[in-house]
């Protein structure tokens, strides 16, 4: 199949510019003030001073909603500014979506550090109602509520998307490049950036729907305590929402990966039936998986247990590995220009691979009743969260910050890259050590035995931190040469 040409790519006005910027800001601003937060808990378990109980569990809260907000925030920048290339996207909506982000952000803060909510990102039934009071129904409703707007900004920004895709395309399958799929066209696939965003639009829709519904549900029962939800079934849309949308922001992120490398190694990406199918296999079954979550819940339905078992073995694979080998194939002896920019985004591709073995470990059912409740988990999440995706929003920052303007990176920049990756890796194997060492997840106050892995994981944070921050100034010091098309 032949690679569509850049020659359909539509310019950006101004005003798409100035949105760019402003996700670009909020969504390092945010990520950079989580990663803070994230390393004054490891600090505290490490019993590098004292910290309260109550508060350590309101920044968990913080950080947990705060890290998945600004992942969805960033894919979602990366996703629109180069989907803008091939169809017409709203710029308003692009702006409505960050307003009510903003406006969610300060509810959500409101009421964790005003209101002292510390229900955990996952605000599970029925515990924002049953604080025995830690906090009041007030926190918990500004909580919910902060969430009820964020993803209805996100809801209309992917109606918005699929409203410009289909729009083009004229049909769900032609988006997705089935006719090329199944050898019933000749002409050109679409672009790697429009068959990655339908299958994000089609996940995201009914996942914030559902996200949505269980937030509406759990609003009612503050003020309405008579009024009673199926604790399982509340439990199964929390995480079916949290998955699908955790997944979406990856898969948004690799956008960049699909859009940007090709730049620095003069080859066009390959858009392929491998490619095409992948990415409507991953599609699927990333709606299906989310049951790998619910392994230790008994009383679920055997057969979606099963279900969530075999498939997230699998689910996985179809996009990590068009995404990785498509990656190396890219760059196999092409005379890449390594820079800031192409150096995260390979960096990414190797933090995603790593991040499949811990976390298929997880998902098998023998070894998740005995890890699940350990740091093993977040060390498997924050290996494709740290390592993988919140790489990809820094190489993308440099490639609007530095590469279109020509910039060269600086000694402080490359200081930056090796901090960033070296205490990436070490803060996630601190976490996998201390997971299969039986250190348990969600501890404010930690046992002495547990304080090497603790302490190790803080001397890494550290390090990621310091590096995030080089970043963020960097990018902030050439926010005046603006965002080119």
């Amino acid at each position: 199949m032949k690679a569509v040409s850049d020659t359909a790519r539509l310019p950006l006005d101004s005003s798409a510019r100035r949105g760019v910027l402003a996700y670009l800001v909020a969504t390092i601003a945010i990520f950079v003030l989580m990663m803070i937060f994230g390393l004054l808990m490891r600090a505290a378990q490490a019993q590098a001073f004292g910290l309260d109980t109550g508060l350590f569990y309101q920044i968990m809260t913080v950080h947990g909603i705060g890290t998945v907000g600004a992942a969805g925030l960033g894919g979602a920048m990366i996703c629109w500014y180069f989907l803008r290339h091939y169809v017409v996207l709203s710029t308003a909506v692009l702006v409505l979506n960050l307003g009510l982000f903003v406006t969610g952000v300060v509810l959500i803060l409101g009421g964790a550090f005003l209101g002292e909510f510390a229900g955990g990102w996952n605000f599970l039934y029925p515990l924002p109602a049953m604080s025995q009071g830690a906090w009041s129904n007030g926190a918990a409703a500004a909580f919910l509520l902060g969430l009820l707007l964020i993803g209805s900004g996100f809801l209309v920004f992917y109606l918005d998307m699929a409203r410009a895709i289909l729009g083009k395309y004229g049909s769900f399958s032609r988006a997705l490049g089935w006719p090329q799929l199944f050898g019933t066209s000749d002409a050109p696939p679409p672009p790697a950036a429009v068959v990655a965003a339908t299958v994000i639009f089609t996940m995201n829709i009914p996942g914030i729907l559902v996200g949505a519904t269980i937030l509406v549900l759990n609003l009612v029962s503050l003020y309405a305590p008579e009024y009673r939800i199926d604790a399982l079934m509340a439990k199964n849309m929390t995480y079916f929402f949290g998955h699908v949308f955790m997944n979406g922001t990856i898969y948004q992120c690799l956008i960049a990966v699909f859009e940007i490398m090709p730049r620095h190694t003069g080859r066009p990406w390959k858009i392929n039936k491998w490619f095409l199918g992948g990415w409507t296999a991953s599609g699927l079954m990333v709606i299906l998986v989310y049951p790998q979550h619910l392994l230790m819940d008994f009383v679920m339905p055997e057969w979606m247990l099963i279900v969530g078992q075999v498939v997230s073995w699998v689910h996985g694979l179809p996009v990590l590995l068009i995404s990785v080998f498509g990656t190396l194939a890219n760059v196999h002896r092409s005379g890449i220009r390594w820079n800031m920019t192409s150096g995260l985004l390979f960096f990414a591709m190797l933090g995603w691979a790593a991040g499949v073995f811990p976390g298929v470990a997880d998902a098998t059912i023998i070894v998740n009743q005995v890890m699940h409740n350990t740091q093993w988990v977040p060390g498997h999440f924050h290996t494709y969260f740290l390592l993988s995706l919140v790489s990809m929003l820094f190489g993308f920052g440099y490639h609007l910050m530095m590469d279109m303007h020509g910039d060269k990176a600086s000694l402080i920049d490359r200081v930056g890259f090796w901090l960033f990756t070296l205490g990436g890796f070490g803060f996630i194997l601190a976490f996998l050590a201390g997971g299969a060492a039986g250190v348990p997840r969600r501890y404010a106050v930690h046992l002495a035995e547990w304080l090497v892995y603790d302490r190790a994981g803080t001397i890494f944070a550290a390090m990621s931190v310091t590096a995030a921050l080089v970043f963020m100034v960097r990018f902030l010091r050439n926010l005046n040469k603006g965002v080119s098309s």
